[in-house]
């Protein structure tokens, strides 16, 4: 599938690492170098504007080795790009650590990964067919 891409940005674009690669990593469009104090939270720029195709968004995901080795995440994970936004991709991170940590331009901060979804129409109902779970959550199901 193709998807139409503006790079405003100086980086190559997104690919895919291996051949079996869902998420392809995206890089921060920086000026300069943005530090994140612990508990801060910043968008960063990535210079890219996409026009997905109906029935598909962007999901924008953490990228695992800045979670494990830095505490950096998104805050709003899985991000959503919606097929209708042409505005520049913004990635909303946070650093969960106890030290600062610097985003260099051009770093990998997120992975996208492009997926199909489907909306639904609401059936207003005045209860809901019984299941074996019923309203068991938050850990009802217990550790197997």
């Amino acid at each position: 599938m193709e998807v139409k891409i503006i790079n405003k940005s100086h980086h190559p674009l997104p690919a895919y690492a291996t051949e079996l690669s869902a998420g392809m990593d995206i890089r921060a469009n920086l000026t300069e170098p943005v530090v994140l104090k612990p508990l801060e939270r910043k968008l960063i720029p990535t210079g890219l504007y996409i026009a997905l195709p109906e029935g598909y968004e962007a999901q924008m995901r953490p990228r695992s080795g800045l979670a494990l080795k830095h505490g950096i995440t998104l805050l709003n994970t899985p991000g959503t790009i919606d097929a209708d936004y042409r505005g520049e991709i913004g990635i909303i991170l946070v650093n969960l650590s106890s030290e600062p940590f610097t985003v260099n331009d051009g770093e990998r901060i997120c992975q996208m990964v492009i997926a199909t979804y489907s909306q639904i129409d609401w059936k207003p109902v005045e209860v809901l067919d019984d299941t074996e779970r019923g309203a068991g959550g938050f850990g009802h199901t217990g550790k197997k």
